[in-house]
């Protein structure tokens, strides 16, 4: 009984965190579309395409499947009679916001998806685009150690999701756009739940979009503009605090808190380029109540930890950051170096194994722990981090101080670590 209410208290926890990720994502999509005045029916654009494709294994015995497939309609603008600068430099790229309903091949055991993303796509070529989106998935089906115990891509009802297509125009005029396009779906819960594998789908998409504006009215609409912008360059400093949550593994399933401050400088160029350099200090309460109880890993392989719980529950490192500046939006990615992370040791060992239910009404955990071999120094040494800014004043106006928040999720090489939402101050230079 207290094992269901907890579940069901981390359940609870879980989906109000993610439908805060939903709330902050629409709240970004929404502000992006007011940033110019009301867009006309000839600045809007629809979108329908149809997707099939495979989906990865998550895990070993993983349930077998059959095509996946997938409907999605797109809405959105075409930004090209913005006049941000923005929109200038990135060569007018089409904002939205899609829906896709989504089928596994396996009704029973992987079961079917609807999921909701805001999306920027760019011209590559003439014919050429690329799309990125990202937001929120939900699932009618999970994993379950007794009913469903070999799915464990799934382990929440809403998931968080990404979704990154390179499309190639078939046929394109002034109102009608026909494409094909391959890309891939990836939805996980950002380790706030475990198994934690996530999904993955490599798919191939025939769509057509309705008003879309061709690469020429996009490069006449540049010269129109070019004038209107001079090159600019700014440097900023800049700082910032979050709270995350995750879990440590499926034993030790409770969601704890991570708490992370970092600070980075560089520069913003055009007042679109963000580009900077930091470092990260992040402390884990997971790894810091596992080495203060003294639990079997801590007293069978690192009792030194036990001297010091607080100073092995953290973790130091440096990173390198791009960012692109949306008005009051703002697209991030990092990627760094740990310097010191030394109970990820313990992190690794507990998931890297495998985990085992002995069956029957009453199922007990076994747990095989895993090695410490290579690949464990590579994703202990590269952290990285993605995620989506909101400003409280537009980067337009090249504020001298702004205040943003921040929806992001970090990882271990590409593996979720935790999620997390921080609030951060910015102060530009060189104005």
């Amino acid at each position: 009984m207290c094992g269901d209410s907890l579940s069901s208290q981390n359940a609870k926890t879980l989906n109000k965190r993610v439908l805060l990720w939903l709330v902050f994502l629409i709240a970004l999509y929404l502000n992006c579309s007011a940033q110019s005045d009301t867009p006309t029916k000839e600045e809007q654009f629809w979108r329908v395409g149809l997707a099939l494709g495979k989906t990865f294994e998550a895990n070993t015995d993983f349930p077998d499947r059959n095509l996946f497939s997938d409907i999605e309609l797109s809405l959105g603008k075409t930004n090209i009679s913005s006049d941000k600068e923005w929109a200038y430099r990135l060569r007018y790229p089409t904002t939205g916001v899609s829906l896709s309903l989504s089928d596994y091949g396996n009704t029973n055991e992987i079961g079917q998806s609807l999921s909701l993303n805001p999306f920027i796509e760019l011209d590559v070529s003439r014919k050429l685009r690329f799309r990125m989106g990202s937001g929120i998935g939900y699932f009618n089906k999970q994993f379950d150690l007794v009913e469903n115990p070999f799915n464990k891509g799934i382990t929440t009802k809403l998931n968080l999701s990404f979704k990154a297509l390179m499309h190639y125009d078939l046929y394109s005029n002034n109102s009608l756009t026909l494409s094909s396009g391959i890309g891939l779906a990836h939805y996980s819960n950002g380790h706030n739940r475990l198994p934690n594998q996530g999904l993955n789908t490599l798919l191939f998409q025939l769509s057509t979009a309705f008003n879309a504006k061709t690469i020429d009215q996009k490069k006449e609409r540049t010269l129109q503009m070019r004038d209107e912008f001079e090159k600019s360059k700014h440097y900023f400093v800049s700082i910032r605090s979050g709270i995350g949550q995750n879990v440590l593994s499926q034993i030790f399933n409770d969601k704890k808190e991570v708490y992370s401050f970092a600070i980075s400088a560089g520069k913003i160029v055009n007042k679109t380029f963000k580009l900077g350099i930091g470092a990260h200090y992040r402390f884990y309460e997971h790894y810091y109540d596992y080495i203060n109880n003294n639990e079997a890993l801590v007293q069978d392989r690192f009792p030194e930890f036990r001297d010091a719980p607080y100073r092995y529950a953290t973790n130091f490192g440096v990173f390198a950051s791009g960012e692109l500046l949306l008005s009051h939006v703002g697209l991030e990615f990092d990627i760094g170096l740990n310097i010191y992370k030394p109970a990820y040791q313990i992190d690794w060992i507990l998931n890297e194994g495998f985990t085992t239910s002995t069956g029957g009404d009453d199922p007990e955990l076994i747990v095989t722990l895993g090695e410490l071999d290579d690949y464990f120094k590579i994703k202990r040494t590269i952290p990285t981090r993605v995620g989506l800014k909101f400003y409280l004043i537009s980067n337009n106006k090249i504020p001298k101080h702004n205040l943003y928040l921040g929806a992001h999720i970090n990882a271990n090489l590409g593996q979720a670590d935790f999620t997390e939402l921080s609030l951060g101050y910015v102060r530009r230079f060189g104005l």
